[in-house]
């Protein structure tokens, strides 16, 4: 059962690995397959889960687990091998029969999925943000880490060209120190109560199933099942959770960021049910041998700048402030800035290489034991620190980080790391 006792023992297993070198090192152990196929097994396989099915259809897909039938009957139509299960931990009873698993589940079902596939030695892929809580991203990568398992989270937009540029461009000083990072996504994932009735359910939907660990609710199509479970504190994050994971990812690789120190957060006053509609949260980090004291500012929904430094900008994006200039940048393209000062500019050479893929260097560290980007070391960071923004705004007031001890000092914002799970569910 998850408690008290559990949670400190990792958090000292965390510290532990901390002190020993700065984070657990993620060294992948190869699968007994090199040169047959993978046996796969996809837990989630509808929409955003449909994209990450087919990201590893080059190897053989043999498991197919969803809670809704239909979505079930549907992919099951174009992978007609595989055998189909809609509850996850009866397909882990059968872990002798498959190598590695791609979880693509709503937020809440994210820990639950992985830590109980790599408990049994299954390499794990897993859409972001890499979990719930922050208790559960650190004891993810603590896990991955102990058992050698080739990981990887679903930030797909890492292994592009366009963020390798970008990196390359901060980690040449392109525009000198960066004292400040300005990440913002104009997406509202908030707002609501909960419903006073429910919906009849689907005969084709295990509503306890979708459930899982997470509180009983009563089922309201409009309300939790399909994306609008994003909104509600149960089962997702907000905006926060959705995409900072994928926007953050650019700083916290350019600038090598890991724990930050202090966070404080702004917004609506606090719903007890679920998030904001905007958020502004400001990441203090302490100064390291790769960047000085730093300021990272989050923005969503209704709180996103028009302008940073008197540089008009899009709906989503981020921008490096330096001592030289200042850097934009979104999924696909980048700009310095003053432009005139920057006319100029020859870029460095480019460092680091193109990607093989985001999933076929999953794969291919599942088969050689080699290294991946997102790997849930790096990612479970991110996750933690993307987190701790919803932690201070539902604590109403800064929290201070303590990184090694995964503590805030704070009891009430040490309630909002970790969270009890339904009978059932438990972990340990």
């Amino acid at each position: 059962m998850l408690n008290r006792r559990r949670f400190l023992q990792v958090s000292t297993a965390g510290a532990a690995g901390l002190a020993a070198g700065g984070y657990w090192t993620q060294t992948a152990r190869a699968s007994r397959l090199v040169n047959d196929k993978l046996k796969m097994a996809i837990i989630g396989v509808a929409n955003r889960a449909a994209d990450n099915l087919s990201g590893v259809l080059h190897e053989e897909i043999a498991f197919l687990c969803d809670v809704d039938r239909n979505y079930l009957q549907r992919a099951g139509e174009a992978h007609p091998q595989a055998t189909q299960l809609t509850d996850y931990r009866r397909l882990l009873d059968r872990a002798a029969d498959f190598d590695a698993v791609v979880v693509s589940t709503p937020d809440h079902h994210h820990f639950h999925a992985s830590y109980w596939a790599m408990e049994q030695g299954k390499h794990c892929y897993c859409e972001k943000p890499l979990t719930h809580s922050v208790w559960e991203a650190r004891t993810l990568a603590k896990l991955a880490a102990d058992k050698g398992l080739a990981t990887q989270m679903g930030t797909q937009i890492h292994s592009t060209r366009n963020y390798r540029d970008v990196v390359e461009l901060v980690q040449a000083g392109a525009v000198g120190d960066v004292q400040q990072v300005h990440v913002w996504v104009g997406k509202g994932w908030g707002g609501g109560d909960r419903p006073t009735e429910a919906d009849p359910v689907p005969a084709h939907l295990d509503w306890d199933l979708w459930l899982g660990g997470a509180p009983q609710r009563p089922y309201k199509a409009d309300r939790y099942h399909a994306a609008n479970w994003r909104r509600w504190w149960d089962f997702g994050g907000g905006t926060l959770g959705d995409m900072a994971c994928h926007v953050m990812d650019l700083p916290f690789w350019a600038l090598g960021l890991e724990h930050p120190t202090q966070v404080a957060a702004e917004g609506p006053p606090v719903h007890p049910e679920t998030c904001p509609l905007g958020l502004i949260v400001r990441y203090q980090f302490p100064r390291t041998e790769k960047h000085g004291p730093l300021q990272l500012t989050w923005y969503d929904g209704d709180r996103i700048p028009r302008e940073i430094n008197g540089i008009a900008v899009p709906g989503m994006g981020v921008m490096f402030v330096g001592t030289e200039g200042s850097l934009f940048a979104d999924y696909g393209q980048w700009r310095l800035y003053p432009e005139d000062k920057f006319a100029d500019y020859q870029r460095p050479p480019r460092s680091i290489p193109d990607s093989v893929g985001h999933y076929q260097e999953w794969t291919d560290a599942c088969r050689s034991g080699g290294p991946t980007t997102c790997n849930f070391t790096y990612s479970g960071r991110l996750t933690e620190t993307v987190l701790l923004g919803n932690v201070a705004y539902r604590t109403g007031q800064p929290i201070q980080w303590d990184g090694r001890a995964m503590t805030t000092g704070n009891p009430v914002a040490d309630g909002f790391l970790r969270r009890e799970y339904r009978s059932g569910w438990q972990i340990g």
